[in-house]
C-alpha cells in the first residue's frame, strides 16, 4: 500500500474518532522555535512553570523524546461551548474547562489511533502519544503540520475552527509523505488580543508574560495573588479568555459535537452567591473529573475571594 494512502486512512479513522483536523509534519530539530524559547524562558516570563525549563533539547527535538521517531502527527479538536454560564454576574470559568478534563478524552481517542496504525497499516509501529503533558512544543507542531498559525495572543488559530482546539500529538516511527504548505500568519495589523488583557499579560505581538496573565496566576500559580491585580480579574475565577473571544477568527466558532465536553447545568446554573458559598464538597460534586480541579478546592477558594 502506497504511504500516501496510510495518510488517508490515519485521517479518515481521526475523524471519525472526533478530531477536527489532522496534519503531519516530518521530526526535526525546531531551530526557530528553540531560539524563540531560549528568550521567553531567559526573560522570566514563564513565571512559576519551572517545568518549561526542563528537557528543553527534549522540547526543541522529539528525536530525543522518541527515538527513531520520523513522523509527528498533530491533532485539533474543538470544544467551543454551545453553552454559556448563565448568570451574568457569577465569577466565568475558561471554555475549555467547562466539561471533562480533556485529557482524559484525548489520550483515550489517541490511544484508540495508535491501536488502529499498529494493527491495520504498520505492525512495527513504535511511539507516543501526548496530550499537553510532556516537554513537546505542540503549538509549534501543529503549525508546522499546516493546521493553522500563531496567532499574536499566542494561541494557534485555524481558519476553520478559530482557537477554541486542543492540541495533541502521535509521535511515531512510520515515515509519512509530508507535503506541508504552512499557513500564513493572518493576524494582519489586528491588535485587538492586545489591546483587550486587563493585566497587560501580551507585552507584544506573540509574546505572553505568564507572571500578568490571569490564565497562570488562578490554575498554575500556588501562592498568593499579587495585589497589584485586584480589581483587573474581569471576574474570571478560573482562568480566562479575554484574548480569544476578542480574535475576529473566533467570531464564527462552531460548537463542539464531543459530549465529553459539554458543561453540566449544575455548574451552568451557579449564582454568585453558590460561588461564593461553594464548600468543599459542593466543588468535588460539580467538579468531579473537571479542569477545575487542578487548583484544588483551595486554590478555587483563594480565587474567589481575590475577585470580592
Amino acid at each position: 500500500m502506497l504511504k500516501q494512502t496510510y495518510t488517508q486512512r490515519i485521517v479518515e479513522k481521526a475523524l471519525q474518532f472526533g478530531f477536527s483536523d489532522v496534519g503531519f509534519a516530518k521530526v526535526i530539530r525546531l531551530h526557530d522555535e528553540e531560539k524563540k524559547l531560549k528568550d521567553w524562558l531567559d526573560t522570566g516570563y514563564n513565571a512559576g512553570m519551572e517545568y518549561m525549563a526542563n528537557h528543553f533539547e527534549k522540547r526543541v527535538d522529539p528525536s530525543l523524546l522518541v527515538p527513531g521517531a520520523k513522523t509527528v502527527i498533530s491533532f485539533l479538536l474543538n470544544y467551543y461551548p454551545e453553552q454559556k454560564q448563565i448568570h451574568n454576574d457569577a465569577p466565568k470559568v475558561s471554555k475549555y474547562a467547562y466539561g471533562k478534563d480533556y485529557h482524559l478524552t484525548v489520550k483515550g481517542k489517541l490511544k484508540q489511533l495508535f491501536d488502529f496504525i499498529k494493527e491495520e497499516i504498520y505492525p512495527d509501529l513504535e511511539g507516543r502519544y501526548f496530550v499537553d503533558s510532556a516537554p513537546v512544543l505542540d503549538r509549534a507542531w501543529a503549525e508546522h503540520s499546516g493546521l493553522g498559525w500563531i496567532g499574536k495572543n499566542t494561541n494557534l488559530i485555524s481558519k476553520r475552527w478559530g482557537s477554541f482546539v486542543f492540541i495533541s500529538e502521535l509521535i511515531i516511527n512510520l515515515e509519512l509523505p509530508v507535503e506541508v504548505k504552512m499557513v500564513k500568519d493572518a493576524c494582519g495589523s489586528c491588535t485587538r488580543c492586545i489591546d483587550a488583557c486587563p493585566t497587560n499579560a501580551l507585552v507584544e505581538p506573540h509574546t505572553l508574560d505568564a507572571n500578568r496573565c490571569i490564565s497562570y496566576l488562578t490554575i498554575e500559580s500556588r501562592g498568593d495573588i499579587p495585589k497589584e491585580f485586584k480589581g483587573m480579574f474581569e471576574n474570571w475565577v478560573f482562568g480566562c479568555d479575554i484574548c480569544q473571544d476578542v480574535c475576529p477568527w473566533n467570531s464564527k466558532s462552531i460548537p463542539t459535537e464531543e459530549p465529553d465536553f459539554y458543561p453540566s447545568n449544575d455548574f451552568l446554573n451557579l449564582t454568585k452567591e453558590d460561588w461564593n458559598e461553594m464548600d468543599e464538597s459542593r466543588f468535588n460534586e460539580i467538579f468531579k473529573q473537571s479542569p477545575l480541579k487542578r487548583t484544588k478546592y483551595a486554590g478555587l477558594r483563594r480565587n474567589i475571594e481575590f475577585l470580592k
